[in-house]
């Protein structure tokens, strides 16, 4: 079997993050975290990338509206030690992953590209040419 290009990861890769983003989500949207910030705020799990010997899981969260969500963030990383076991349960992996919380700003960068693209200036350059 062909080994995917470097920087592309496996399909095993995503299909484990993508089981651990489903998991956690599932463990916030039920409010089984008994965390004050947690059960104040709807937090969306947008992206799990997982390392490639499956230990580490980077986790992108987005508060809803983007409101509280240094004071989020803070109570996920409270919280670690809680996600991580309650995923090592509902997930059959020989580790544990270790889950590592950080704030997804993609939405913010497709934002700000959007403007420029609408931007006047770059519209013109952007028109159909002769």
């Amino acid at each position: 079997m062909a080994k995917p290009e470097s920087g592309t990861p496996s399909v095993r890769l995503l299909r484990v993050g993508e089981e651990v983003r489903h998991v956690l989500a599932g463990i916030l949207q039920r409010g089984d975290v008994h965390d004050d910030i947690l059960a104040s705020h709807m937090v969306s799990v947008t992206e799990v990338r997982m390392s490639p010997d499956l230990r580490h899981a980077t986790v992108f969260v987005k508060p809803l509206l983007g409101k509280d969500e240094e004071a989020v963030l803070k109570a996920l990383r409270i919280n670690t030690a809680y996600l991580q076991r309650e995923v090592a349960k509902r997930i059959k992996m020989k580790s544990a992953a270790k889950l590592k919380f950080i704030a997804d700003d993609s939405f913010e960068e497709g934002s700000h590209i959007d403007a420029l693209l609408r931007d006047p200036k770059v519209a013109q350059d952007l028109g159909e040419r002769d």
